[in-house]
């Protein structure tokens, strides 16, 4: 995907970690858009935390989603959203 490659080359500054979730995320936002912190963890091998603290570095980066920390029954739930479609 096009998104996918714009984020990637945008975003220099991030962790592998980092690219790895949002990798996730833009693979996975199309047809999802809330995200358990413990079931990213689960999909590639991090721990809730390790998502967490990340998923927060995201939110706070341009990197084309929006990202919104949204609940935290059972895990951190994350709200993505495409960031084109509120412009």
């Amino acid at each position: 995907m096009s998104a996918t490659a714009t984020a990637s080359a945008d975003t220099p500054s991030l962790t592998e970690k980092q690219r790895q979730i949002l990798s996730y995320l833009q693979n996975n936002a199309d047809t999802q858009t809330y995200f358990k912190s413990r079931l990213i963890g689960e999909e590639l091998d991090l721990s809730a935390k390790e998502v967490g603290t990340n998923m927060t570095a995201l939110e706070q980066a341009e990197v084309g989603l929006d990202i919104e920390k949204w609940g935290y029954s059972s895990s951190t739930t994350w709200m993505v959203t495409d960031g084109q479609s509120g412009s």
